[in-house]
C-alpha cells in the first residue's frame, strides 16, 4: 500500500500537472481529477467538474480510497478553475458565466467539505490545499466572476481553517502561486483590452521574462506541508522565501 496518497484537480496541465509531478514523499500515490487524462503515469478520475452531477464521484472516490488506508500523508490540492468567459458582467456569453462561476466558487467549497468527511477519522497528517489569486483582493474589470471565485475561497479556508484548528486537525490553506507560465496566463494576453483593460499587464510581465515556471511553483507550495503556518492561512508565495523542498519519506 501507497504510504501517502494525494488527490489533485486540474492535474491535466497547469500548476495541476506540476504539482502531481514533484510531490516530495516516496511511494505516493496521486489520483488526478479532471476532464482529460493527464499526461504521465498517474491515475486519472475524469470528471468535468463544472457538472454538479460529477462531484458525488470526487466524494466517493475520497471514501473508497482511504477505507483502510494505514499511510503517512494524505492531501488534496483543488487546482482546478476557469478562465472564461472573459469579459464585463452582462457583455459575455451568458452560457458560459454560469460554469465560471460553479467551477471557481463553488466546486472548491463541495469537494473541500467531501474531502474533510472522508478524512476526519484518519491518523495520518492531512492536508487541504485551495490556490487562489490576487485577483481575489485587486479589482480587474473583466475578470470579475474570477476574482469573486477566489475570494469565496480565500473566505472558505479562513472560517474552514479555524474550525480544524478547534477539532479535526486538518491542515488548510489558500496559497496564491503568482503569475505562473500556464495556458491561463496566455488566454489573458489574448484576451481583447475591450474585454480585459489591464491585458497590458500581463503582456509586460511576459515580455519581461516575470512568469513562474509552474515546476517551481509547485515544489514551493509542497514545502508548505512541512511548515508551520497557521490554520487557515491565505498564503501569497510571492511574499514567502521559501527554499526548494527536499524529497520526504
Amino acid at each position: 500500500m501507497a504510504s501517502s496518497l494525494v488527490w489533485i484537480s486540474g492535474a491535466s496541465g497547469g500548476i495541476g500537472g506540476a504539482l502531481a509531478q514533484t510531490v516530495p514523499w516516496d511511494n505516493t500515490r496521486v489520483i488526478g481529477i479532471s476532464r482529460e487524462r493527464p499526461a504521465g503515469t498517474i491515475e486519472h478520475l475524469q470528471a468535468d467538474l463544472a457538472d454538479p452531477s460529477t462531484w458525488p464521484t470526487v466524494g466517493a472516490s475520497f471514501r473508497r480510497e482511504l477505507d483502510g488506508f494505514t499511510g503517512q500523508h494524505v492531501a488534496f490540492i483543488h487546482a482546478a478553475g476557469v478562465n472564461e468567459p472573459i469579459g464585463f458582467a452582462g457583455e459575455v456569453d451568458s452560457d458560459a458565466y454560469p460554469r465560471n462561476v460553479v467551477l471557481n466558487s463553488a466546486v472548491p467549497q463541495v469537494l473541500g467539505q467531501l474531502f474533510l468527511a472522508a478524512v476526519q477519522s484518519l491518523d495520518a497528517h492531512r492536508y487541504l490545499i485551495m490556490l487562489t489569486s490576487g485577483a481575489a483582493q485587486s479589482v480587474y474589470p473583466g475578470w470579475a466572476s474570477y476574482g469573486a471565485g477566489k475570494a469565496a475561497i480565500d473566505q472558505w479556508v479562513r472560517n474552514v481553517g479555524a474550525e480544524q484548528a478547534q477539532r479535526g486537525g486538518v491542515q488548510v490553506l489558500s496559497v496564491a502561486p503568482g503569475t505562473v507560465d500556464t495556458a491561463f496566463q496566455q488566454q489573458l494576453r489574448d484576451t481583447l483590452e475591450t474585454d480585459f483593460p489591464s491585458r497590458q499587464k500581463f503582456l509586460d510581465l511576459y515580455k519581461q521574462g516575470k512568469l513562474s515556471d509552474p515546476q517551481d511553483v509547485a515544489r514551493q507550495i509542497w514545502t508548505l506541508t512541512a511548515s508551520d503556518l497557521d490554520n487557515g492561512s491565505v498564503i501569497d508565495l510571492r511574499k514567502l522565501d521559501i527554499p526548494q523542498p527536499e524529497k520526504r519519506a
